[in-house]
């Protein structure tokens, strides 16, 4: 957890940031640095590419891979196949390699918190000197002069000036901090002296004492933690439950498979005689040629139940949707991310920039005859050209100017390079910006900016004169309380005095700043002012012009998204660090809080619940205001100890190590390089609507997992207990080692590529998300495997031996025609029955103009099988067939399809409501 030891704090309050500070020696520095250590973060030792790699190697999907590789290896020196084993050696090699390249990629937050640090430059008073050192080189006790566009570069307190700072990266919040030498020390971001590494200078001019350097700053404990290692994604823990039932089911029955061709060979072969029964057992090599084929039988089952195909059908079907998603505006850094989100069922969300547009923006006016218009074209409606002039003009006499868009965020970043990009305002403070943003656009009264004076927050105000055609007019913008006792009167729409009533115009702004509201007044002077006076507070009389309220405003489609995550069975929890009655305004506009259960927490009451309190509330808990850094990966520890899915946004160096920690992270695409490192998921337009789309794409994503191993599966089961069945019935070998691994091999990496375009169905977002430990099986998936399986096997079995079907074909020496058949038989039924396996639904084609490409790989399948039926000869087992012999072939194969609806619908009409 991210803390501040004030313990190791020296002591606080206004005689000790009044004390002289003139910096150190070189040889104090350097006793300083030994007893406090330097300002670089430590890197804890990290596992290299190699390493990485051979732990993948343990993943349990890859090591039954292994061991299926083994096999193939021992079958490839008798059978001498090839072809199969290189396909099972090329997915163990890709699966692994992207994991690893993954992890690698993961563990790259820390190294971009070096990099960036290293390349910071400080001007520190040394030896009675001002010199530039690297950031690394800054120690305990160090002074340093700050200025506007640097950057904090330990943390410390500031004894001589006053600065403007954006703290949005370590606090998550965009509004502006003033510091300045004598405040409230508290030892937190919100007092008027501490200062944080990282923290960007906006504005004025200071000095700082260090007080904590390296690891002992809250960028250091942060550093530690995105560095710390991470739980099982839900993906990676299903799939190993996956690996252990599909170990056993296929050793057992390939033990089944070997005992049941051992019985054949020695019991049904000998007719049940016991005299030829002993004789074949004293027959030594009899006996272990036999055993040895019993063996080989045995350890292709094993290799034909195993889906090696899952791992690279996982790594496409991630990777053809982290395609799609671009273009939903959410970018993929860690693939199991994509499959997390449709699991996650509880999100802790910040306020600014995800709910709310993370600007102020002019939200009303309120004009002295007390009306309110919600925009500045209502406003100029209402009023004469000589209104909207003056209006116009104090607009454009703030201290913002225009910019771009791409300007602004990378001035949020720290960067003064950017590309240009659509119009908007830069520079001034957040309320020089928000006033003109709102004239962006109208056409500006000609005038010229004869004197300026800042905004100071000691006066709370700033002052304009300008030069217009009706001569100059000095502009004044600040808090009400400061200017409105000096305001008797106020321009009406045709710019005619009238006087004021302050008493109700004051009550109707105090209701608005109850609100959660920033509310300025704009009026201008009566007569020509002297900015001496204005510069030393004093102020004279004015006009009012009007009231303006300023808030950031919650983005029009976030209500639409928080809907959607509560019918998705998500818990949406807003974070923020303003007070509980905005935090509450807001989160009942956009609908997080929605119900009478539903609680608002602070800070300091979440500080003061045991973790045992917050594991009984959690499910309640709606809002946190007023919180800490420190909260974030609190809410996310006790949410996973409860087992719960968890989501967390985050734009701010201080959310990386929740973002890491969580589940699913999603970092913002506006946020700190550190934050966007550390998350899973960049949501490029910083929108919860965003994340509702990954959400949905992590449930297709999971759904197709499920299709394709439904499939696989099934056909794992009918070829097993062909295989069974087949010696007791007169057929040796229906299915010979090489077409098995054919089956394999095709249906493996075709029939994923199939699944892998599944399109995402919003109706998805109506089901309720799947358990941390939900096993990938599920009984509706147990219910089709065995039902559809059951009936391919019958079908088989008739296949091969009913009079009726064996008549249809040629009779050739040891009845090569119908073998041949047989094998075209089991691929037609792997194609139907991947209709079968995409869609739940009682319409076999449903969806499928959404994902065109199932058709064009099951077409391609097809007619592989038909090119190998007639090619394959000795090596496949096959000789040509006649037209009616493969149309009847295929016709009985298509009998699955309205099999596994019946079994749908048997399955619905019992009540059943679960599905894939």
């Amino acid at each position: 957890m991210i803390c501040i030891n004030k313990s190791k704090l020296p002591k606080t309050g206004k005689e000790r940031t009044n004390a002289p500070y003139r910096g150190l020696t070189t040889a104090q520095a350097e006793a300083s640095r030994r007893a406090h250590g330097s300002n670089r973060l430590t890197e804890r030792k990290r596992a290299g590419f190699w390493r990485h790699f051979v732990s993948n190697l343990n993943d349990p999907v890859i090591r039954i891979l292994l061991i299926a590789l083994g096999l193939h290896l021992l079958l490839m020196f008798r059978r001498a196949d090839w072809v199969e084993t290189i396909g099972i050696a090329a997915s163990v090699l890709l699966a692994t390699l992207i994991s690893t390249v993954s992890q690698l990629g993961s563990e790259s937050a820390f190294a971009r918190l070096q990099a960036e640090g290293s390349s910071v430059r400080c001007r520190v008073q040394r030896d009675g000197e001002v010199c530039e050192l690297s950031r690394e080189d800054i120690v305990v006790g160090d002074v340093v002069l700050l200025g506007a566009g640097e950057h904090i570069p330990a943390d410390g307190m500031i004894f001589e000036g006053e600065l403007t700072l954006d703290q949005a990266a370590l606090t998550g919040e965009s509004r502006e901090v003033s510091k300045r030498a004598g405040g409230d020390d508290v030892g937190e971001p919100g007092d008027e002296v501490s200062l944080y590494r990282g923290c960007a200078v906006l504005g004025g001019a200071g000095k700082m004492v260090v007080r904590q350097v390296g690891d002992a700053t809250v960028l250091g404990g942060i550093s530690q933690e995105v560095q710390e290692e991470t739980r099982e994604s839900p993906l990676k823990l299903r799939l190993s439950k996956l690996a252990g039932q599909i170990s056993v089911l296929g050793y057992v029955a390939a033990i089944l498979v070997a005992v049941a061709f051992l019985f054949h060979a020695f019991v049904i072969d000998s007719g049940f005689r016991s005299e030829i029964i002993r004789m074949k057992l004293y027959d030594v090599p009899y006996l272990l040629d036999t055993l040895l084929n019993a063996l080989m039988l045995g350890l292709t089952v094993v290799v034909v139940a195993v889906p090696e195909g899952l791992p690279m059908m996982v790594a496409v079907v991630l990777s053809a949707n982290m395609r799609r998603m671009v273009r939903d505006h959410v970018l993929v850094r860690k693939p199991a991310g994509i499959e997390a989100a449709g699991s996650m069922d509880i999100l802790f969300t910040d306020k600014t920039g995800t709910l709310t547009d993370g600007l102020l923006s002019v939200s009303r006016y309120l004009t002295g005859d007390g009306a309110t218009h919600t925009s500045l074209d209502e406003l100029e409606r209402a009023g004469d050209s000589r209104f909207e002039r003056y209006l116009l003009s104090a607009h454009h006499a703030v201290g913002a100017t225009i910019g771009t868009r791409q300007q602004r965020n990378a001035r949020k970043r720290g960067k003064t390079d950017a590309p240009t990009d659509m119009h908007c305002a830069v520079g001034g403070n957040a309320t020089d910006r928000a006033l003109l943003t709102s004239v962006l656009g109208c056409t500006v009264p000609s005038a010229r900016v004869v004197a300026r004076l800042p905004f100071d927050s000691a006066r709370k105000y700033a002052a304009t004169t300008l030069e217009t055609e009706n001569g100059e007019i000095t502009v004044i913008v600040g808090a009400p309380e400061l200017l409105l006792p000096y305001t008797a009167t106020y321009l009406d729409g045709a710019a005619q005095l009238r006087p004021l009533d302050r008493a109700a115009f004051s009550n109707r702004l105090r209701q608005y700043a109850t609100e959660g509201e920033r509310v300025v007044l704009m009026a201008v002077s009566d007569g020509k002012a002297d900015m001496a006076a204005l510069a030393a507070g004093r102020l004279g009389g004015m006009s009012l012009l009007c009231a303006l309220t300023l808030s950031d405003r919650l983005r029009p489609e976030v209500a639409q998204a928080v809907k959607n995550l509560h019918g998705a069975g998500v818990q949406v929890v807003m974070i923020t660090g303003d007070s509980p009655d905005t935090a509450e305004r807001i989160a009942r506009a956009c609908g997080i809080l929605n119900r009478q259960t539903d609680i608002v927490l602070t800070g300091s009451e979440l500080a003061a619940l045991s973790d045992h309190q917050l594991k009984q509330m959690l499910a309640r808990i709606a809002v946190v205001a007023r919180a800490l850094p420190t909260d974030k990966s609190r809410l996310v520890r006790v949410s996973q100890e409860l087992d719960r899915v968890v989501g967390m946004t985050g734009d701010g160096i201080n959310d990386a190590p929740a973002l890491r920690r969580a589940d699913i992270g999603f970092a913002m695409g506006s946020g700190a390089a550190v934050a966007q490192e550390a998350g899973d998921i960049l949501i490029l337009d910083d929108n919860l609507a965003s994340i509702v789309k990954a959400v949905l794409y992590g449930r297709t994503i999971f759904k197709s997992i499920r299709k394709f191993i439904t499939l696989q599966l099934t056909m794992n089961f009918c070829a097993v207990g062909v295989s069974m069945i087949g010696p007791f019935i007169g057929v040796n070998a229906p299915v010979t080692v090489v077409q098995m691994l054919w089956i394999n091999l095709i249906m493996d990496t075709l029939g994923g590529l199939a699944f892998a375009g599944e399109a995402p169905l919003v109706s998805y977002l109506s089901e309720r998300p799947k358990r941390r430990d939900e096993p990938i099986l599920c009984r509706y998936m147990v219910n089709e495997i065995l039902f559809l399986g059951g009936y391919t096997v019958g079908l088989c079995v008739l296949f091969l031996k009913h009079p009726t079907i064996c008549n249809r074909f040629r009779t050739t020496p040891e009845d090569l025609c119908h073998l041949t058949a047989f094998f075209a038989l089991f691929i037609f039924a792997s194609v139907f029955n991947c209709f079968n396996a995409r869609t739940d639904r009682l319409r076999p084609l449903s969806g499928l103009a959404q994902n065109r490409a199932f058709l064009a790989i099951m077409a391609a399948v097809l007619i592989d099988q038909i090119a190998f039926v007639y090619l394959g000869g000795s090596v496949l087992r096959t000789m040509p067939l006649t037209a009616g012999e493969l149309g009847l072939t295929a016709l009985l194969a298509l009998s699955v399809l309205p099999v596994e609806k019946l079994r749908g619908l048997l399955w619905r009409m019992r009540g059943r409501q679960e599905r894939y």
